[in-house]
């Protein structure tokens, strides 16, 4: 379901996030063109592993759990990668990069939760534009992958 929220709320949402925080506020401003607010329901799926991943995804409220299927012969099942809340971004990076992926995880909301969606390839134009701006993010998703692989590293030896 889409939000109406205005466009300072997505404003204020990406300047207080783990990925943007600390930008310009002019490139806020830009990036928040680019940006829709959705709101999704508990136990709702913001996406689903090896669904084709186009967005990228801020909480604005409420709790999402990054989950992965793993089927490693005799070791199946589920892991928790990590839970997220207000602040942090999921989704595609691929497309950051230029390029398409399908989504390696599954994103379910432990509760009502509001996102603000943008799609990575759109954030992607306006840093090659603002090559300034796109070192800023790219150099921010280096630390961001950094630490979502070590979660899900140690998610996975806990199977």
């Amino acid at each position: 379901m889409v939000d109406m929220m205005s466009q300072s709320e997505i404003e204020y949402t990406l300047e207080n996030c783990e990925f943007f925080k600390g930008l310009e506020k002019s490139d806020i401003r830009n990036i928040s063109a680019l940006c829709e607010m959705k709101t999704y329901e508990p136990g709702e799926h913001v996406f689903q592993q090896h669904d084709f991943g186009e967005h990228l995804y801020v909480i604005a409220e409420g709790r999402i759990s990054l989950e992965r299927s793993v089927d490693m012969g005799a070791r199946k099942g589920n892991v928790v990668i990590e839970t997220l809340g207000k602040g942090r971004v999921l989704g595609c990076w691929s497309t950051l990069l230029g390029e398409s992926h399908f989504l390696m995880s599954s994103a379910t909301c432990h509760k009502q939760t509001k996102v603000v969606v943008m799609r990575g390839f759109d954030l992607r134009e306006m840093m090659m534009d603002n090559t300034a701006l796109g070192f800023n993010v790219l150099q921010r998703f280096c630390f961001l992958l950094r630490d979502r692989i070590q979660a899900a590293y140690g998610a996975l030896e806990k199977i």
